[in-house]
């Protein structure tokens, strides 16, 4: 039984993970329209900024208050980064697939580099509270602390993204966005400036993932974010394009599903059947769990 308990909660810390990455990736597909490759960088630029604001910003530090003041350094820093990209390198390109594609492909690699070029390739050790380090026993298994506050995290995130969506006046246009476009613009609503909230929205999302992966994990480094954008796009897939909750939704099953099939299986039979599920998804249900399906 507390084995069960064990892989369950896991497995909802590793989906809580997923869902951090996806929520905004899935809300930017959605509205925008644009296949975000470089998303994974948000997620790098929150980790790393974290771990440098621990060490560098005055009042912050691996414990405390210091530590929600160096997560907070690491959200701001990966909504900014998210809000410069689609201003600068994503706003020109709308409507021009195959160029999103090239440029957020190349931001990514050379975000990576960039990184690299800065702190080393090599993985560093992230700054954690010690009470994250410490277990919690939960009907006789002993949960990770790091694990619960990222279902903690998620949790908060969806509710404050589904009260966002749902009762102000940029939620709204968010979600008449990702419904009808063409019709928002046609009301004289301005929808860039909503690309650029949700954009700002999915950075600081990923950022806070990058933050707390580097609990979660104990490091940080340059590839973290490519390997998370991953799973993320298949979070994402699975749940239905611009749906939060069929990110969530998709997430858990993604979560339990890898973590309980790697332990009862072979190392990494997760991942495949996690791909299984995508394909299976794809094959019945293309629009995704909570997606609509295309009309003609």
């Amino acid at each position: 039984m507390s084995t069960i308990v064990l892989l369950t909660l896991t497995g909802l810390g590793l989906a809580a993970l997923y869902f951090l990455v996806a929520s905004g990736l899935s809300l930017v597909f959605g509205l925008a329209d644009v296949l975000n490759f470089a998303h994974g960088l948000f997620l790098s630029v929150g980790a790393y900024a974290t771990w440098w604001a621990a060490g560098n910003l005055p009042g912050a530090g691996p414990s405390g208050f210091g530590f929600v003041l160096a997560v907070a350094f690491g959200v701001l820093a990966g909504a900014v980064v998210g809000m410069a990209v689609e201003l600068i390198m994503i706003r020109p390109l709308y409507s021009r697939t195959i160029e999103q594609v090239l440029v957020t492909v190349g931001l990514s690699l050379a975000g990576v580099a960039l990184l690299q070029a800065t702190w080393g390739a090599d993985a560093r050790p992230f700054p954690r509270p010690d009470w994250t380090q410490q277990v919690t026993s939960v009907l006789g298994a002993k949960v990770p602390n790091s694990g619960l506050l990222l279902i903690l995290a998620a949790a908060v995130v969806l509710a404050a993204l589904l009260g966002f969506l749902r009762y102000t006046r940029y939620g709204l246009v968010i979600r008449a966005g990702v419904e009808n476009r063409e019709m928002v613009t046609a009301l004289g609503i301005d929808v860039r400036k909503a690309f650029t909230l949700v954009f700002a929205i999915g950075g600081a999302a990923a950022a806070l993932a990058g933050a707390l992966g580097g609990v979660y994990f104990g490091s940080v480094s340059p590839s973290q974010g490519g390997s998370l954008l991953i799973f993320a796009f298949i979070v994402v897939v699975i749940g239905g394009m611009g749906s939060v909750v069929g990110s969530a939704y998709a997430a858990v099953a993604v979560g339990l599903l890898q973590q309980f099939v790697n332990y009862y299986g072979t190392s990494g039979a997760g991942d495949i059947c996690v791909v299984a599920l995508l394909a299976i998804v794809l094959l019945l249900r293309p629009q995704g769990i909570a997606g609509r399906a295309a009309t003609t």
